[in-house]
């Protein structure tokens, strides 16, 4: 058995092995469309409660964004859609030599008030997508 407590591993072996496990979920959102019914299964909060969560229609959102249709993707998830530009940067952050991005602003210090702002705004994101009255229903994932 090899003693893997010993030896630190390259530094960019966890970015490039998310990197990998990302392309490969890419591809297979590519190959097997979630827009078509049963080709996934249902999100499980929309099935137990009969409201969207703030993920419902990412899938679609991403498989859209893939396509290059964000005007698609938005009518999916427009949250999900807007959160895609943070995980990039902060993949590239993560995965580029610490030298390249010393002047960075880093993603995984942010403050406790930003990261307690973006789970009001999810929450508020949730209520408001479920929320009957026309100003929010575009929140709703499109059919």
């Amino acid at each position: 058995m090899i003693d893997l407590s010993r030896r630190a591993l390259p530094r960019w072996v966890a970015p490039a092995a998310t990197g990998v496990a990302v392309a490969a979920a890419g591809a297979l959102l590519t190959v097997r469309d979630p827009r078509v019914p049963g080709a996934y299964a249902i999100c499980p909060s929309l099935a137990l409660t009969g409201t969207y969560c703030p993920g419902c229609g990412s899938l679609r959102a991403v498989n859209r964004l893939l396509a290059g249709d964000l005007a698609g993707a938005v009518g999916y998830n427009v949250l999900a859609v807007a959160v895609v530009p943070v995980l990039v940067y902060a993949w590239v952050a993560w995965a580029l030599p610490p030298r390249l991005t010393a002047r960075w602003p880093r993603v995984g210090s942010a403050p406790s008030r930003a990261i307690y702002a973006f789970a009001v705004l999810v929450g508020l994101y949730w209520v408001a997508r479920n929320l009957p009255w026309e100003p929010f229903s575009w929140l709703a994932p499109s059919p």
